[in-house]
């Protein structure tokens, strides 16, 4: 069948989606979700399309074609394409089985994941997915098989050293940044250390959404190569340059549903670390009240599955488990953490923050076999090395050699109500109170906290101050605290 281009002006950000009027669907017996194959008339290759259905604006000989669509056929509105009936994706069939909790095995997730690189499944269809990866969760072969499938499916950073260094922390805590840090620090040092980071998924920042205040995270393959080559590091976006790429498509899905499969978290991070090119890598697991991993057994339970699939991978790895009851540092948000980050640097800041990336800047030391590793992460330090190398590697990625460091226009604090000590500081609900603020979108926005567990308050004392672009969003966040304050005194 030939029918003429309309132009939906509408793009789905990575699903090829095409629209039917409701007859013409009907004279070829197809509905909602269905696939298309669609080409330019009597020439270029076939794509498959998942359909919609609609009688709005789509006249019976039309097809509304997303922009997605409108690009790889080079077609503009007006123009004729033949369209058939295709075959929905075999790996559908995968996910159903995985939905009935029976195993997949490489092959099957090699061809998820090719399906979910080429677009070929709906949001619909990639939910169900992520959802059948929570509910059945995966056995230790099925989060390496997964983990290579992410990896072999996309680009892969090469460096001729023998040893790359590399840092994850599963999340949780906010102000956690500890990586902005330690990377200066590991590449003053003489150590590679191309750090892929994410965005923020659950949290009021990631670490690519906090180094974006000091310089563009999404760069080329080409340009991450020449950053590391000249600096020994960078700090980019995950999803920069199709670097494990299926992961940043499953990460879109997971992030509405707020949820961190183990299996596919373990599959995420270490991805990850071997599409970047990693040898030896330090993982970082905070437990407690609030954190992903809220007991020391349930983390301890995550520590086994990641030496496991680590070793079936053949990456060097060393486990922390670290306290992750509360905040580090003062400030959650984009804007607030990088200004942690460089107080820590230039030999001031938060002495919590300080104190866990020098700890866990020896540890990586140790992983190598350095010796004397406190004493090598203290003097470059100390003596600003490290600081040094923060900016150099802010220049080479096209910062500014004195970058600004943008402030909200507004804020308000929230004061103790009577005397007492604080006893803890809830991580959800203060993350919570920096997302409804705005962040991570509005990158000056967050929360700055004044006081620390143990801190004795008085009637009238600063507990924390919230930071917004947005008076709507600072009176949303007055609602949200007559809730419940997040710091319990």
């Amino acid at each position: 069948m030939k029918l003429k281009v309309k132009d939906v002006n509408l793009s789905t950000g990575g699903p090829l989606v095409a629209v039917l009027h409701e007859k013409t669907a009907r004279k070829l017996n197809i509905y909602p979700t269905d696939r298309l194959s669609i080409r330019r008339v009597k020439r270029g290759n076939r794509i498959t399309s998942v359909v919609n259905i609609s009688s709005m604006g789509i006249r019976e000989d039309e097809i509304g074609l997303f922009e997605e669509i409108l690009k790889k056929l080079n077609v503009t509105e007006g123009t004729h394409v033949e369209i058939d009936i295709a075959e929905r994706p075999k790996s559908l069939a995968f996910i159903k089985k995985k939905l009935e909790g029976k195993e997949l095995d490489e092959k099957e997730f090699t061809q998820i994941i090719k399906d979910v690189m080429n677009n070929e499944f709906s949001d619909v269809e990639l939910t169900y997915f992520v959802s059948a990866c929570y509910s059945r969760d995966f056995s230790i072969s099925e989060t390496v098989a997964l983990t290579n499938a992410i990896v072999e499916n996309g680009n892969r950073l090469h460096f001729k050293d023998k040893i790359i260094l590399d840092k994850h922390c599963i999340g949780g805590i906010p102000g956690n940044r500890t990586s902005l840090i330690l990377i200066p620090i590991i590449a003053s040092l003489g150590y590679k250390m191309p750090k892929t980071s994410s965005r923020a998924i659950t949290s009021a920042a990631g670490t690519a959404d906090t180094f974006e205040i000091l310089a563009p995270v999404t760069l080329s393959i080409k340009k991450i190569q020449k950053v590391v080559n000249k600096t020994n590091a960078c700090i980019v976006w995950g999803g920069t340059g199709d670097l494990a790429g299926a992961d940043d498509k499953l990460i879109k899905i997971r992030y509405p549903l707020s949820i961190d499969p183990t299996g596919m978290l373990i599959a995420s991070i270490l991805a990850k670390k071997k599409a970047a090119g990693a040898t030896h890598v330090l993982i970082d697991i905070p437990w407690g009240k609030g954190a992903k991993a809220e007991t020391k057994k349930q983390a301890l339970e995550l520590k086994r599955a990641f030496k496991k699939v680590s070793k079936l991978l053949g990456l060097k790895i060393r486990i922390i488990l670290t306290d992750g009851s509360h905040p580090i540092g003062h400030g959650i948000g984009p804007a607030l953490e990088a200004s942690d980050v460089i107080s820590v640097l230039k030999g001031d800041g938060p002495e919590d923050l300080r104190e866990k990336a020098v700890f866990m800047a020896t540890e990586m030391l140790k992983l190598v076999g350095e010796k004397d590793p406190l004493k090598k992460v203290l003097d470059v330090l100390e003596s600003g090395k490290a600081y040094e190398k923060f900016r150099e590697i802010i220049i080479a990625q096209g910062g500014l050699q004195r970058p600004i460091i943008p402030k909200a226009k507004y804020f308000f604090d929230i004061l103790a109500t009577r005397n007492g000590v604080v006893k803890g500081i809830d991580n959800k609900n203060i993350a919570k109170v920096a997302r409804f603020a705005g962040a991570p979108e509005d990158k000056a926005a967050g929360v700055y906290i004044h006081v620390h567990i143990k801190t004795k308050v008085k009637k009238g004392t600063i507990l924390f101050t919230a930071y917004s672009n947005s008076q709507q969003n600072l009176e949303i966040v007055k609602k949200q605290l007559k809730e419940g304050n997040p710091i319990s005194y």
